[in-house]
């Protein structure tokens, strides 16, 4: 499966933006998505994760803020990003992989990956 994010760009603090990510093909059930983001000098992390058409976590730097949602079935998963701040400045990572029973979304080693799309985010 190969990823691609769209709707990166620039914006002010307090403002928004919302990304998303379509598949090269249709996404069957029992999987995991989720959106990463890597800072300048900084590991990548993970910010939001979706589970077979449910959210399932958020990082705690972007709850009530951020918002994942898509039809992944069809392939495109979003992330609603709202009051933004430079510390959310980062490339912007969808990733996917079929789900394990036995583990979380937000504990399981992604194996397909996006190329990233870059958000910025001035003061």
């Amino acid at each position: 499966i190969q990823l691609r994010e769209f709707g990166g760009g620039s914006v002010e603090s307090g403002g928004s933006v919302t990304l998303s990510c379509t598949a090269s093909e249709l996404i069957s059930s029992g999987y995991c998505m989720g959106w990463f983001r890597q800072g300048a000098g900084k590991e990548r992390d993970g910010v939001a994760y979706r589970e077979n058409d449910v959210p399932t976590t958020y990082a705690d730097s972007v709850k009530g803020r951020f918002t994942i949602s898509g039809d992944v079935a069809k392939g495109t998963l979003y992330l609603q990003m709202d009051k933004l701040t430079p510390e959310d400045t980062a490339i912007y990572y969808c990733a996917h992989v079929p789900k394990i029973p036995s583990a979380t979304c937000d504990a399981v080693l992604y194996a397909n990956w996006g190329r990233g799309t870059q958000v910025t985010v001035s003061s």
